[in-house]
């Protein structure tokens, strides 16, 4: 099934701007979340196809708003790719661990981004 409501989750609103147009001028849907807890409730609410997360947040950070959303069963077959500046291999293996389907390196380009969501 191809993908098509995308959640982006960042708390940089430059950042998840220049993601939502990357995103929905690629003709999906979107659905913003600001930080983990945001992103954890409007998944339960709204069930996206695709999950593109930062993890530096305050609060609850990608990597646990990860947890939280591949360890619910109502939400567990949802992928989680991790959009981050966090780009070394300890991080890409704790974001495998903490069921992450993918790492995208800021900065990034929209092919990445793209393709990406394509592969999944």
């Amino acid at each position: 099934m191809k993908p098509n409501r995308i959640m982006i989750v960042d708390d940089s609103p430059v950042e998840l701007q220049h993601l939502k147009e990357i995103v929905s001028d690629a003709g999906y849907q979107v659905i913003t979340a600001v930080n983990g807890q945001d992103a954890y409730d409007k998944a339960k609410t709204y069930k996206p196809d695709v999950i593109l997360m930062d993890v530096v947040m305050d609060g609850i950070d990608g990597f646990e708003a990860c947890r939280n959303i591949t360890g619910d069963k109502d939400l567990s077959s949802i992928p989680v790719v991790f959009v981050t500046s966090k780009n070394q291999r300890a991080d890409r293996v704790w974001g495998e661990l903490q069921g992450g389907k993918a790492m995208i390196s800021k900065p990034y380009t929209q092919d990445q981004i793209l393709d990406t969501i394509a592969a999944l």
